[in-house]
């Protein structure tokens, strides 16, 4: 089923609260064939963990953009936190293959980094130009992001357009509290490539 691409109001995000683990657009479904043109990306030690596709950089070529998971040696290794679930750019290229552009090892958080909800990530959606990455997490306090980028044909990438952080206790989940950030008030430009969902509130950036 195809869920919103922002979490804008308490519905949303209360709907959420009610379905941890809820399958979503673009989520790969373990057993789902993977794109035969997406399966030289994803290498021994990762896993495709969601994928779209669509015209990313409006040619009117279908164009992919994906989250691989790298995964553990051993079972008893420590749980990989810091760059656990890069996000990729492929483009369409005139002879037909899929050409990696882009790539951000921060966007997606680690399996582990959302606290007693568990996998904090929720949703990778995408239309024309454009694409966004939810989370969800917490524990009484419940939390929720969403990220939205857009492609610039000037700079020839995706700019961060939109940030919507949204946070509410369970005992009054009509009660959600929601901030927007655009630019130029909260930030500059940001390439996907740089983005920092830590350190991306920053007007002075260009």
């Amino acid at each position: 089923m195809q869920k919103p691409s922002l979490l804008s109001n308490a519905a949303i995000i209360a709907s959420m609260m009610v379905l941890p683990g809820f399958s979503q657009a673009g989520t790969y479904i373990e057993g789902k064939d993977i794109p035969t043109d997406l399966r030289p990306f994803v290498t021994a030690d990762t896993k495709l963990l969601a994928f779209v596709s669509a015209d990313l950089n409006g040619d009117d070529k279908p164009d992919y953009v994906f989250v691989v998971e790298k995964q553990k040696k051993r079972p008893a290794d420590e749980d990989i936190e810091d760059g656990q679930r890069p996000l990729h750019i492929a483009i369409r290229q005139a002879d037909g293959k899929l050409k990696l552009v882009k790539t951000n090892e921060k966007i997606v958080l680690c399996s582990t980094c959302g606290g007693m909800m568990g996998d904090p990530f929720a949703d990778l959606t995408a239309n024309k130009k454009s694409f966004t990455v939810s989370h969800y997490g917490g524990s009484a306090w419940r939390w929720a992001n969403a990220y939205q980028f857009n492609y610039s044909r000037k700079d020839d990438t995706w700019q961060l357009v939109k940030v919507s952080e949204s946070s509410f206790h369970t005992s009054e989940p009509d009660k959600a509290k929601e901030k927007i950030y655009t630019p130029p008030r909260h930030f500059g430009k940001i390439d996907i490539a740089d983005f920092n969902p830590e350190k991306f509130k920053n007007p002075g950036i260009k």
